[in-house]
């Protein structure tokens, strides 16, 4: 079992408004990533501002100032179970089986990381896994004023799935976050 986090703390700049309260096909973005993990054995929010509609838990950042790795840090913190699902709150097309697949892969990891890669090549830290043994590490990073949640990947090690895997089970609309309004289908 694993926990599931949502990251709703971005001050969304470049899409104008609040966008984990955008509303999408019917319902705010952030609804989207709280229903993909369904399958967790809790879940919450970590934000710096209230999201009570959404019926669960919403913890502030621990150590403000560190961008997502703060909200990271929180997420670890707060989880009761030893992995945490770890979510932007703008990736409306994440869903509970993709969640599944990723923890199927994180109980036989050597890694306390599991993350899939994007088409591009690049690692996608906020829609990954990350085992509480991640925690020293990230508060570390912050106290060192390394905000870079791919360093807890370099220094920790991760179990990487290419982004063909990932694309082929789930379809490539997957990996869309939304940073401008414009860019949801």
């Amino acid at each position: 079992m694993y926990a599931g986090a949502v990251l709703a703390g971005g001050l969304s700049r470049r899409f104008g408004e609040d966008k984990a309260l955008y509303p999408y096909r019917g319902k705010p973005l952030l609804a989207w990533v709280l229903e993909s993990l369904a399958g967790a054995g809790e879940r919450f929010i970590v934000a710096n501002r209230p999201y009570e509609a959404f019926g669960v838990p919403v913890y502030p950042d621990l150590l403000p100032g560190a961008d997502s790795l703060s909200g990271l840090h929180a997420a670890l913190v707060h989880a009761r179970f030893p992995w945490v699902a770890v979510a932007a709150a703008d990736l409306p097309f994440l869903t509970r089986d993709y969640w599944d697949f990723l923890y199927e892969r994180a109980r036989s990891s050597p890694y306390p990381v599991v993350v899939a890669r994007n088409p591009e090549g690049h690692l996608e830290p906020l829609m990954a896994l990350y085992h509480k043994d991640c925690l020293p590490q990230v508060e570390a990073q912050i106290r060192q004023g390394d905000f870079l949640l791919r360093r807890v990947m370099e220094t920790l090690g991760a179990t990487c799935i290419p982004a063909e895997e990932v694309v082929a089970r789930f379809g490539q609309r997957v990996f869309l976050n939304a940073n401008r309004k414009e860019e949801l289908p």
